[in-house]
């Protein structure tokens, strides 16, 4: 039998101690994972959108409710191909979301809840859309009707595609600045309706994007909601031109302006004066062509106002998914 000296026998104790300890600590630990029990399941999220079936071309809104002590920290999501923004609304987080004016039946969605405890729960959800009931100007015309735009008109629409795009981005990255304070940029007759279809030869070829107010040149626009004005510039169809970016993915536009009277960075609220009246662009005559759009998707902007007073309502007309 090997013997060790006072002083190896020392050098050994000091190795052999901490590594004891370390045995020992893994094995509690291990124990206590033994012994610790898993998690309770997560329950079903709970979501619902106003209203039941939402219309093609129109905003609706998404919820998801918090039931208590449930540990729900925040929501996520993405609704008609664009990415959802929730806010805490009282017992739920809530969102704004579009429906494509091309949408068909249903329009696929999903949203993710997170909770305290690190875990995530997300629910695919399939909303049920109505058609909307959009006017058609019916024309017969020759196929060679018409002749597409030159090279350097092109290139300028592109250039102004571009920038409203870049609206839209950065619409999507800004924090929610809107309240449910919504109003119409102009109290005037509605001269155009939304998304009024072009059919050519049986062929619906464009749709008016937009909501044309009637006024006369010098005629005061107002905002429709808080926002950054974030674009004043002139383009070749809109003419004179502002964008406002009001977070949360939602933009508004004012075209055909005689003036625009903020600039650029400027904080707005609604009902803040921003632009007058104008024929600027290619117009047939001095009007308001106003715009509204969760990220890219252009929707019909009275249906903005209309979730305001949604809003406000609670949940009546809610459809749900469990």
């Amino acid at each position: 039998m090997k013997t060790f000296s006072p002083r190896e026998a020392s050098r050994r104790r000091a190795w052999v101690a901490p590594l004891t300890v370390t045995v020992a600590v893994l094995a509690a630990a291990a124990f206590n994972l033994v012994r610790r029990p898993p998690p309770a399941p997560l329950p079903p999220l709970e979501v619902e959108w106003v209203p039941t079936q939402p219309v093609q071309g129109h905003l609706f809104l998404v919820r998801v409710h918090i039931p208590p002590a449930s540990g729900i920290l925040s929501a996520a999501g993405e609704a008609g191909g664009e990415t959802l923004h929730f806010h805490a609304a009282g017992s739920s987080f809530e969102s704004l979301a579009p429906v494509p004016i091309g949408a068909t039946d249903t329009i696929d969605a999903w949203v993710e809840a997170a909770y305290a405890d690190g875990r995530t729960e997300t629910d695919s959800l399939r909303i049920p859309v109505l058609a909307g009931a959009y006017e058609h100007e019916r024309l017969t015309v020759s196929p060679r009707f018409g002749s597409p735009p030159n090279a350097e008109d092109q290139a300028r629409m592109q250039r102004d595609r571009e920038k409203a795009a870049q609206v839209s981005r950065d619409a999507h990255a800004t924090p929610r600045l809107w309240s449910p304070h919504v109003v119409m940029p102009r109290d005037s007759r509605v001269t155009s309706q939304f998304g009024t279809g072009r059919e050519f030869n049986g062929r619906i070829s464009s749709r008016h994007m937009g909501l044309d107010l009637a006024g006369a040149v010098g005629d005061t626009v107002l905002a429709a909601a808080d926002g950054v004005v974030a674009l004043v510039d002139s383009f070749l169809l809109a003419g004179n031109i502002v964008y406002l970016n009001h977070g949360g993915g939602l933009i508004s536009g004012y075209f055909h302006l005689s003036e625009q009277l903020v600039e650029e960075g400027d904080t707005v609220g609604a009902g803040t004066p921003i632009g007058r009246v104008g024929a600027t662009g290619r117009v047939t005559g001095p009007h308001l062509h106003w715009v509204v759009r969760y990220g890219s998707t252009t929707v019909a902007p009275r249906s903005l106002l209309t979730l305001a007073g949604v809003r406000a309502a609670g949940r009546q007309g809610a459809g749900q998914y469990r």
